[in-house]
């Protein structure tokens, strides 16, 4: 989640700042693209390939195991200034290695078949430059990726961010084809200059055959965390249909990533402890107005949790905490299929699943096994 620095409450400094960008700069945007921000409605998706390709366990797999993760772009729990708990903007190599080392030891560990990878950096200051998609499929025994940008630009004139690029991605075994991204609709109620430079969120289709004759559809998403027009809803169902266009040709899909919503039937929908951000133009955890979004999902899709485990407790469920002194706080990660789906596993601690993720990122991996049909 992105709590950026637009939606905070603006000094003197920065309103004379933001006036001065408004009267000379917006004028030239209106006209061109100068920092590299936008995109076509659909692009092919940026290919990878590990420096050592590593032969799948099992040539002819009956099953498929996924995960999804949203990986801060290697922070790990370094308090960034977008969350409200610490004023940290850039983070030096060594820090962005150890974090990604971490992730790529848990990812091992977990020893999945696919990945849908959320917050990723390719090439952003923030990150010290390191190509994290690259630098996980050196690192893990994934084989080929495909990478979507949703935050890219030469140069973001707020808080030295500076270069960015920054979004989704699917590691897999096997080879990935066909690897589109397809653009989701913005927050509409944003000014101009907030909207160029702002997240340009996507969903990112690819596919693979691990065993002959059969091609999976591979669909990850990470939604707006901030948007008070809809755009959110908007966004999850656009992502919904795509998945039911796969559905209706016959083919086996397995969608999943950080969706940015709870599941039906949470009892908790606003006042999360972790809370800080007083001074936003609104709170990104309030989902008291969404409670019926993914309904859709789960009335068509095999879930990797039911939608049963939240009539009760369901805190061993949790994906997500912004405080690190936290423990999780709600469910926002999700995997759905076409096929059955089982053994899934939210990795919380070593409690849950024998790691402990919470220092890794701001969210806890899910895994599910999907059935090949």
């Amino acid at each position: 989640m992105i709590r950026n620095a637009y939606y905070k409450e603006k000094s003197k400094k920065n309103i004379m700042r933001s006036l001065f960008l408004f009267l000379f700069i917006i004028p030239f945007l209106a006209s061109c693209d100068p920092f590299n921000t936008d995109f076509a409605d659909i692009e092919n998706a940026e290919m990878y390939e590990s420096s050592t390709i590593t032969t799948p366990p099992t040539t002819s797999p009956s099953k498929l195991k996924v995960l999804t993760w949203n990986i801060k772009f290697g922070g790990g729990r370094i308090d960034m200034f977008f969350d409200c708990h610490g004023n940290r903007v850039l983070m030096s190599e060594s820090e962005v290695l150890s974090n990604l080392k971490g992730l790529a030891d848990a990812i091992n560990t977990i020893d999945p078949d696919i990945v849908f990878m959320q917050e990723v950096d390719t090439l952003s200051k923030r990150s010290a430059y390191i190509n994290q998609v690259q630098w996980l499929l050196d690192h893990t025994q994934m084989n080929y990726g495909a990478y979507a940008s949703q935050w890219k630009a030469d140069f973001v004139p707020s808080d030295g961010v500076g270069k960015v690029d920054s979004g989704s991605a699917i590691l897999s075994r096997w080879p990935l084809k066909n690897a589109k991204r397809h653009a989701l609709p913005k927050i509409g109620d944003q000014d101009a200059l907030t909207q160029y430079f702002y997240l340009k969120r996507n969903y990112l289709i690819a596919e693979t055959t691990p065993t002959t004759g059969k091609t999976v559809s591979l669909l990850t998403i990470h939604t707006s965390a901030f948007s008070k027009d809809g755009t959110k809803k908007k966004q999850l169902d656009l992502f919904l249909e795509a998945m039911d266009k796969i559905n209706a040709e016959g083919k086996t899909l397995i969608a999943g990533g950080d969706f940015n919503s709870i599941p039906p039937n949470s009892v908790k929908t606003k006042n999360f402890p972790d809370s800080v951000c007083t001074n936003e133009a609104f709170q990104a955890d309030d989902y008291s107005q969404e409670t019926d979004w993914l309904n859709g999902f789960y009335s068509k899709y095999n879930p990797a949790i039911l939608q049963t485990a939240y009539q009760a407790d369901n805190s061993k469920y949790f994906t997500h905490t912004t405080d690190k002194t936290d423990f999780w706080n709600r469910k926002i990660d999700y995997i759905f299929s076409n096929q059955t789906v089982a053994n899934s596993i939210t990795y919380q601690d070593s409690s849950h699943g024998g790691i402990h993720t919470m220092p890794l990122s701001d969210h806890a991996p899910l895994s599910t096994e999907v059935t090949l049909p």
